[in-house]
C-alpha cells in the first residue's frame, strides 16, 4: 500500500499517456556502431538515473514549428506496428505514429540534450551554444531561438525506428516514437550533454552499453534494451526492420521487462491505493523460477500473466516451480489461488503471512524465514537470500539476489510515494529497522511491487528513513503545542497531502506516535 498523491491518475483508469519522441545519435566507430547515450540526472523524480537517447514530451508549442522534410520510413506499414490488441491499453491511440509537432519535438529536445540543431540553413555552430542556453534557461522559446538564428527545423536525416509505450507501473507514462540519425565524427559539432536533467553522456558501443546494464553499472528501459540489442547484432540498416516491430520482445499479451538478468516484471492491474494501480507480478530466475506476489483478482490479467508465462517458459526457459509472497496484503495475493491451481506448485511465505492468509481460508504450503539461502537453478544460477522486513506487516519478506544485489522488495518502498504503516499490523520502529537492516545488505536496484525500479538502492533507502524521522520532528513539535490526537495534527503535520489521503495519514502520526512514547520522547 503507498501513500502518495491521490490525484496522480486518472479515476478508474491508468495514468494518462503523453506522446513523446526520442532521437538515437548513431555513428561508425574504429570499433563498429556506436551511439550517443545520456544518463539522467539522479534528483529526477521519474526515472532518476537512468540511461536513455535525448528525448522528451511534446509540448503545445511543437505544433507551431514549421519542419522542412520528413523522417525516413515514417508512416510506412500498419500504424503502432508490433503492438497486439491485447498489449494496447485503452487510452493509448493506436492511430498516426506521427501526431503534429512530434518531429519538432524530437528535433527540440535533441537541441536541449546533446546541443544537435537540425535546421536549414545550417546555422552558426559558433551560436549554437549561446542560443541552447537561453532556451535552457528559459529565457527565449524554441520558435524565438530559431527565428534569431534564420533557421527552419530540417528533419530530413531521421529514420523511423519504432514506437513503445511506457508499462503501466509508471506514475508518467509516454507514448515514444524513436528516430535513427547517423551523426559521423566528421561533423564539425558533436553532442554535448547539459548538467541538469542529464548528468552524463557519451558515444559507447552497443555491446558495452548492454554489458553496463547487465553487470548492474547502469539502468535503462525495455525500449532502450532491445535498441541495444538490435543494433549491436545487426546495426541500423539491417536491423531496422526489428526496431520498427519490436514484436519479438513480446511475450504472449504482455511486454518483456526484464531490467535486470533473470527479474521479469509483469504489472497487474490490482484493488490497490492510488496512485499505484498496478502490483508487479514478479518471474524470478533464469531457469527454476519462482513466482512473487501474483496479486491480481481479475480474471482477464490473470489470463494474461498465465499466457505469458508459458511463453516464457517455452521461448525463455523459465520454469516456476513455486509462488512465494512478500506478505499477506489483498493487492499481493488477489491471483494466487488461481495460480496454485494453473501452474501446479507450493505456495510459500513468512510464518507470520501464513498464519494472517490461513484466517482468510488461504492455506499456505510452505515458509521462508530470515536468511533462508535458495539457489534456483539456470544459467547462471541465482542465489536468493530471504530478508525478513517486517514493519508495513508483521511477515513482510525481501527477496536479495546476490549475484546482482538485486532485491524484490514488495512494500517496503515504492517507485511512487510512500508506504503506508498502519498499526497494529504495521509498526514504525519495525520499518525504520527494516528500512536500515536492507541498506546494511548494500543492494543494487530495488523492484517494487508498485511503481518502477529504482536505480540508487541505498539513495532511496536513506531517502525513506529521512523523510520519515523529518516527519516525526513534526509530530513532535505539534505534541509540544498541545495537540494530542492525529486529527489534530494532520493540518500541519501532513499539510502536503490532499484531504483524501488524510485518512490515511492520520494512521501514519499514530504509528509516530506509538514509537514516540515508546522512546519516552513524548512527555
Amino acid at each position: 500500500m503507498v501513500l502518495g498523491n491521490l490525484s496522480g491518475g486518472r479515476p478508474g483508469g491508468l495514468p494518462p499517456v503523453r506522446p513523446s519522441a526520442s532521437v538515437i545519435p548513431w555513428r561508425q566507430g574504429a570499433a563498429g556502431i556506436e551511439v550517443y547515450w545520456i544518463r539522467r540526472a539522479d534528483a529526477q523524480p521519474f526515472m532518476g538515473g537512468w540511461h536513455a537517447f535525448p528525448g522528451g514530451g511534446l509540448a503545445r508549442a511543437d505544433a507551431t514549428l514549421p519542419v522542412c522534410g520528413t523522417p525516413s520510413g515514417a508512416g510506412e506499414g500498419p500504424p503502432a506496428a508490433g503492438f497486439p490488441a491485447a498489449l494496447r491499453e485503452p487510452d493509448v491511440d493506436p492511430g498516426p505514429d506521427l501526431v503534429p509537432g512530434l518531429v519538432a519535438a524530437a528535433l527540440r529536445e535533441l537541441f536541449e540534450e546533446a546541443g544537435l540543431l537540425l535546421a536549414t540553413p545550417a546555422p552558426d555552430p559558433s551560436r549554437l551554444a549561446e542560443a541552447r542556453r537561453a532556451l535552457l534557461a528559459q529565457e527565449a522559446g524554441f520558435a524565438e531561438i530559431l527565428t534569431g538564428l534564420g533557421a527552419t527545423l530540417d528533419a530530413s536525416r531521421l529514420v523511423w525506428a519504432g514506437r513503445w509505450v511506457t508499462p503501466p507501473f509508471a506514475p508518467l507514462r509516454f507514448d515514444n516514437r524513436f528516430f535513427l540519425l547517423e551523426w559521423p565524427a566528421t561533423e564539425d559539432l558533436q553532442p554535448a550533454f547539459h548538467p541538469g536533467e542529464c548528468a552524463e553522456g557519451e558515444w559507447i558501443p552497443p555491446a558495452q552499453a548492454l554489458e553496463r546494464v547487465w553487470r548492474g553499472d547502469g539502468l535503462t528501459a525495455p525500449p532502450i534494451l532491445h535498441i541495444l540489442e538490435v543494433l549491436r547484432q545487426q546495426g541500423p540498416t539491417a536491423g531496422l526492420g526489428r526496431l520498427r516491430d519490436p514484436s519479438e520482445t513480446n511475450l504472449g499479451p504482455l511486454r518483456k521487462i526484464e531490467l535486470r538478468p533473470g527479474v521479469l516484471l509483469f504489472p497487474l492491474l490490482t484493488h490497490t491505493l492510488p496512485p499505484a494501480l498496478t502490483t508487479n507480478t514478479i518471474l524470478l530466475g533464469t531457469g527454476e523460477a519462482v513466482l512473487i506476489d501474483p496479486g491480481s483478482p481479475l480474471d482477464a490479467e490473470n489470463e494474461r500473466l498465465e499466457c505469458a508465462l508459458a511463453v516464457a517458459r517455452e521461448r525463455l526457459g523459465r520454469r516456476v516451480t513455486a509462488i512465494w509472497l512478500t506478505h499477506h496484503h489483498p493487492d499481493h495475493v488477489g491471483g494466487v489461488t488461481r495460480l496454485r491451481a494453473s501452474l501446479g506448485v507450493p505456495v510459500l511465505a513468512h510464518p507470520e503471512t501464513a498464519g494472517r492468509l490461513a484466517a482468510r481460508g488461504l492455506t499456505i504450503d510452505g515458509t521462508l524465514t530470515d536468511g533462508q539461502k535458495i539457489i534456483l537453478a539456470g544459467e547462471p544460477p541465482l542465489e536468493v537470500t530471504v530478508v525478513h522486513t517486517p514493519g508495513h506487516a508483521r511477515g513482510h519478506l525481501c527477496f536479495l539476489e546476490e549475484a546482482g544485489r538485486s532485491v524484490v522488495a514488495g512494500d517496503l518502498i515504492a517507485g511512487l510515494g510512500t508506504i503506508v504503516i498502519d498499526p497494529p499490523e504495521g509498526d514504525m520502529d519495525d520499518y525504520l529497522g527494516s528500512l536500515a537492516k536492507l541498506a546494511a545488505l548494500r543492494p543494487g536496484t530495488l523492484f517494487p511491487a508498485h511503481g518502477p525500479a529504482v536505480k540508487d538502492a541505498l539513495g532511496k533507502l536513506r531517502e525513506y528513513i529521512d523523510h520519515r524521522l523529518w516527519r516525526e520532528e513534526k509530530v513532535l513539535a505539534a505534541w509540544s503545542r498541545g495537540l494530542r490526537t492525529p486529527e489534530e495534527m494532520l493540518p500541519t503535520v501532513y499539510e502536503d497531502v490532499p484531504k483524501e489521503a488524510h485518512p490515511l495519514a492520520a494512521r501514519q502520526i499514530l504509528a509516530h506516535l506509538e514509537r514516540l512514547r515508546r522512546s519516552g520522547r513524548l512527555e
